[in-house]
């Protein structure tokens, strides 16, 4: 299952129901034409991989929706 938290400009952010176990720290997918990243929120903001994006536009559009994805995150995982 992949719970999608929002789509934006031509993106969608997601998540995956099976995030590890132990469960990897808050994070979000995000999908867009020809390009894929995973970017943590926890224990700080940062791209873990990009393919087809650059990286700096990529945080900068994440800088503003944290709270919104943390709060899919404990909505989804139940913590």
């Amino acid at each position: 299952m992949m719970p999608v938290i929002f789509r934006h400009r031509g993106l969608t952010f997601y998540f995956y129901s099976n995030e590890g176990d132990p469960r990897e720290p808050i994070h979000v997918h995000v999908r867009g034409p020809g390009a894929n990243a995973k970017v943590w929120l926890e224990p700080a903001i940062g791209v873990a991989e990009s393919e087809g994006f650059n990286g700096k536009e990529l945080l900068i559009r994440l800088v503003i929706e944290p709270p919104r994805i943390r709060t899919a995150w404990h909505e989804h995982f139940g913590n």
